[in-house]
């Protein structure tokens, strides 16, 4: 037999898996290849080394509920990402009435959006290193307290520079924390379902955002910085219950979990990966896409529209909605019929639905369509990940996710300036065909990838 098999004599390949960990799917890059002697191969990818005993041997995933500690650090993940959801999801409520605050242009406004880009990409270069060093602990402490600093000092509604330079610092907790879940849960059994609900919580904050921040302008009268102080409270929470979850998920533990993966892994080799580029490419068009929908709708409707003030704000928390709900339902469906043709599936149904949103000049056809238009998009994002983690080897899924889910992220800044921009002299109206082009180039950039199949022979380069 291959140097790459174990053969297995006292026993069937398949009742040996059944007997070790379960069902056969929560090996990673396992293939059961039929031949003569009855062996097992395993699938391994150049410079990638897995496993205990046997040498060639694949690490079983672990499960969500394997353990008190492994559900408390996933439902403290959802947390997480309920927070980053509110933080995302308040910026298109807000944008309307920190305008004229401060008495800005579009494009000055827009820098909100950009000037996070500096930490988001900070963070997919450094998420590794500090994974290594301090392990998931070390992200449970660094990423709250970004986040308390920048919105202690954004609740002081300070100068409109002050505000960016600390919506910086917040966005590099933001892309540490992202990238940081996204590696952990990604590599968990049943990914696509456990990230559904992941992202599903981000989605929720992203519903729950706007609607309250909305309320808290309009009918409070507060200031557009008061949601800050809800931020910053929820900060305060998660530095609390982010390090207790992971208190013993520390650097050395990390290194000793992954000592058969070469967690020496450079950030060179992570950016020479052809996977790790097309994924990041893809979410960041995705993601820039999403935040421009959530961000800059409320104004679209106000101004296109012409609906009330508290009507374009549940114009967003429709979208963030459809989002929410997409993730959770379809995460079931995406890994039935594989990563690849369920997010062009889903990206073909969002095209329908822009152009609904687009070309029918109706406050009730648009309130629909663009909850429906979240409704597909949701999934998206936690597919990549899936597919990210299947088609790169292990030692790199930290790095690699990290970094495609970093650079994604920071699509959140790029795509609604440039929306921003264009409208300062165009029109909100842009948004529509910028939207549009940019969901057809996703498309495009998907279908780079290799075919569902490679992915489960382990071809995939």
């Amino acid at each position: 037999m291959s140097n790459t098999g174990i053969e297995l004599h006292s026993y069937p390949a398949s009742t040996y898996l059944e007997q070790q960990a379960g069902p056969s799917n929560i090996y990673q890059n396992v293939s059961r290849d039929k031949s003569p002697s009855g062996s097992l191969h395993s699938r391994k990818s150049a410079g990638q080394v897995l496993g205990t005993a046997p040498v060639n041997a694949e690490v079983p995933l672990r499960k969500w509920n394997e353990s008190r500690t492994m559900m408390a650090r996933i439902f403290t993940s959802f947390w997480c990402m309920i927070v980053l959801g509110l933080n995302d999801g308040q910026i298109g409520a807000i944008i309307p009435y920190l305008q004229p605050y401060y008495g800005i242009s579009y494009t000055v406004t827009s820098l909100m959006f950009v000037c996070p880009t500096v930490g988001y990409i900070l963070a997919g270069m450094t998420v590794n290193r500090v994974h290594v060093k301090l392990g998931q602990r070390g992200i449970a402490f660094i990423a709250p307290i970004c986040k308390i600093v920048g919105y202690t000092v954004v609740c002081q509604h300070p100068p409109y520079p002050a505000v960016l330079v600390f919506l910086v610092i917040v966005a590099y907790g933001n892309g540490l924390e992202d990238a940081g879940l996204n590696a952990f849960i990604g590599g968990l059994q049943n990914a696509n379902e456990l990230l559904g609900f992941l992202h599903g919580c981000y989605g929720l904050g992203g519903v729950i955002a706007p609607l309250l921040a909305t309320t808290m302008i309009t009918k409070g009268g507060l200031g557009w910085w008061t949601f800050s102080y809800v931020l910053l409270g929820l900060a305060i929470v998660e530095i609390i219950i982010f390090p207790l979850s992971f208190k013993t998920a520390d650097g050395k533990a990390y290194r000793e979990e992954h000592a058969k993966e070469n967690t020496g892994s450079t950030t060179r080799e992570t950016l020479q990966n052809r996977i790790v580029w097309i994924c990041a490419v893809f979410l960041l068009i995705y993601v820039g896409v999403e935040v421009s929908l959530g961000g800059w709708v409320v104004t679209f409707m106000l101004q296109i529209r012409g609906t009330g003030k508290f009507d374009a704000g549940i114009s967003a928390t429709a979208f963030w909605l459809g989002i929410t709900v997409g993730r959770v339902i379809l995460g079931f469906v995406t890994g039935r019929i594989g990563e690849k043709l369920a997010i062009l599936i889903y990206l073909g149904c969002a095209i329908g639905l822009h152009l609904v949103f687009y070309l029918v000049p109706s406050m009730y056809a648009s309130f629909v369509a663009v909850s429906f238009e979240g409704f597909f998009l949701g999934p998206l994002f936690p597919a990549a990940i899936v597919a990210t983690t299947k088609l790169l080897p292990s030692h790199l899924h930290v790095s690699g996710v990290g970094f495609a889910a970093a650079i994604g992220a920071s699509g959140a800044c790029l795509l609604p300036f440039a929306v921003g921009a264009i409208a300062q002299s165009k029109g909100v109206q842009v948004l529509m065909p910028i939207v549009l082009a940019f969901l057809a180039a996703d498309a495009a950039v998907w279908f780079m990838l290799p075919s569902d199949k490679s992915w489960k022979r382990g071809k995939a380069d």
